[in-house]
Order: C-alpha cells, then sequence, then structure tokens
C-alpha cells in the first residue's frame, strides 16, 4: 500500500490587487451568510480595494493564504482604537473561503499574521469575533494564545436575530512584561 502524495502547502503572502476579486467574494460569503462580520451587504471591489489600501498604507500587514494557485483565505491586522495610547494593540481579522473549512489555512494566516505584528513592536492582539455560536473562530484563537476577557451579548441583530461579539486577547512578544520603547510608534 502507498502512501497518499503529499497535499500541496498553503503559500501565505502579502496581498495584491489581483487578489481583490477572490477578496470580495470570500467576505461576501461571510456578509451574506455568516455573523462573522456585522455587515449586512457585501461591499463591491472598489471598496474592498479601498479599505485593503487604507490598511496598507498605515503599514499593517494584509495577508492571503493561496492553495493550488487559488486565495482561498486572508487576513489583516489594523488599528484596535484610534487613540494614541492604543498604538501597541492591534485587532485582527480572519476569513477563509467557504470552499476550505479545516484545511489550516485560518491557522497559517493567523500565525503569520501574529509574527508580523510582533516583528513591528505590537504588544497586544485583540479579535473581536461575531457571534458566540462561532466555534471555530474561537476555537483557533485560543490554540493560538488568546484567552475571552469579555461578551458584548446581543450588541448586534443580523439575520433575524441577536448576535454577540467575543472579545478574546493576545500578548505579541513580551507582551506587557516590559515597557515599550516610547521613542518608537509600531503605527508609523
Amino acid at each position: 500500500m502507498s502512501a497518499a502524495p503529499p497535499a500541496n502547502p498553503v503559500i501565505i503572502r502579502a496581498s495584491e490587487e489581483r487578489d481583490i476579486a477572490a477578496l470580495v467574494a470570500i467576505y461576501g460569503h461571510h456578509v451574506k451568510h455568516g455573523f462573522g462580520s456585522f455587515e449586512e451587504v457585501p461591499p463591491d471591489a472598489v471598496e474592498i480595494g479601498r479599505r485593503r489600501g487604507d490598511i496598507l498604507a498605515k503599514g499593517f500587514p494584509y495577508l492571503v493564504a493561496e492553495l493550488d494557485g487559488r486565495v482561498m483565505g486572508y487576513a489583516y491586522a489594523s488599528a484596535y482604537r484610534p487613540r494614541v495610547a492604543y498604538r501597541f494593540s492591534v485587532e485582527d481579522s480572519i476569513y477563509v473561503s467557504p470552499d476550505a473549512p479545516r484545511r489550516g489555512i485560518g491557522r497559517s494566516l493567523l500565525e503569520s499574521l501574529i509574527a508580523h505584528c510582533s516583528g513591528q513592536g505590537y504588544r497586544q492582539m485583540v479579535a473581536v469575533i461575531g457571534d458566540t455560536q462561532n466555534l471555530g473562530s474561537i476555537g483557533l484563537h485560543a490554540a493560538l494564545g488568546f484567552r475571552v476577557v469579555g461578551t458584548l451579548p446581543s450588541i448586534g441583530f443580523k439575520h433575524g436575530r441577536w448576535v454577540d461579539s467575543v472579545f478574546m486577547q493576545r500578548p505579541l512578544g513580551p507582551g506587557d512584561s516590559s515597557l515599550p520603547n516610547q521613542q518608537s510608534r509600531p503605527d508609523k
């Protein structure tokens, strides 16, 4: 009996403008069918391109996962909040194609995002997860060191029901065990 050939590896790379159509399709599915986003109308390619450009212009990572030449998921970091005191904290966002669940794509994206943000000097990463029933995202974040720090019950209303937001957090690099270099700002 011969062993099955190894599966093609997931390639994590920086997003490119050519990926926008795939980002629109993946995000649109989650907007229309899920609770991970509280948007109710999927944004078009122009809007997704604008949002991506804004994130990149601020120096945050915006990654895609490619499998067999197809974009099967994406993740990015953004400012957790705009006030200067939050400058060492980021929020992550991850979306995986409905064609690729449970193939390690979300994990590969989040691991890469954590590494990028740690390397940029950020100290905390926050996940704001739509729906307490989103066990896949909650489990993924927990597996990579996030812990639940709070829940906002019934904060949104989508698809005919109230939806919670789960807040999870993990330290990056040394976290809060030491003070950051006050002269540096990872967001600049």
